[in-house]
């Protein structure tokens, strides 16, 4: 049999995880290998350098597993990671990184800015986030206001058993899904309950069924 490159073998291995987790090949000074989740994405590019502070850069620096929170001041994102070295003739030759999301901070309200002020909402009655015109949005049923973070900001603080990636512009409430039809070349159309309709895209409908069950 004859045996698999190194991209092949990487891609193989990357299907192991989660679609939930990130996965970055490096040798002791650069990246070589990312692949990217939809719930977490560091922008890491092969040729990248490993940055000082990072879990790869400890595991290689100490020469052993690392697994611990990094905060958001390398990447601009907060995340979860362990980082394994590997060898070659006994000494360190790389690493390789499983990234995971950040979980929630433990806050139950997301406090958005209205015409008057600033009104706190519990995340059961989000229905949705849009992103439009560099601005975000949180709808409800009764408020529409805007907050200063970004959707990628918006998914490390959300709930995850509640609140779902579905789009560039969009992440939705699942429990204020109505219905769900089918769109053109395998998306789909939620129907919310305020009858809103949100687009899951076609690079995000794959992930959007896994976590749906259907």
């Amino acid at each position: 049999m004859a045996m698999l490159s190194l991209d092949a073998l990487l891609d193989v291995m990357g299907e192991l995880f989660s679609d939930e987790v990130s996965i970055a090949v490096s040798n002791k000074e650069t990246y070589f290998y990312y692949r990217p989740s939809k719930r977490v994405d560091l922008k890491i590019r092969p040729g990248d350098p490993v940055k000082e502070g990072t879990i790869a850069h400890k595991a290689i620096k100490d020469r052993q597993k690392v697994s611990e929170f990094i905060n958001r001041d390398v990447f601009g994102i907060p995340y979860h990671g362990m980082a394994v070295p590997f060898y070659s003739d006994g000494q360190v030759d790389g690493c390789v990184t499983a990234i995971y999301p950040a979980y929630t901070d433990g806050k139950s309200v997301v406090t958005v800015k209205t015409q008057d002020g600033w009104k706190p909402i519990p995340f059961s009655d989000v229905h949705y986030i849009e992103v439009k015109e560099r601005k975000t949005y949180v709808m409800t049923d009764d408020v529409s206001g805007t907050h200063k973070n970004t959707l990628q900001e918006f998914e490390y603080l959300l709930p995850r058993d509640a609140f779902v990636r579905c789009h560039r512009s969009f992440i939705v409430n699942v429990h204020h899904i109505k219905e769900i039809y089918p769109d053109t070349h395998s998306t789909f159309v939620l129907e919310m309950n305020d009858g809103s309709r949100i687009p899951v895209s076609q690079s995000y409908s794959s992930y959007f069924r896994k976590l749906l069950g259907f």
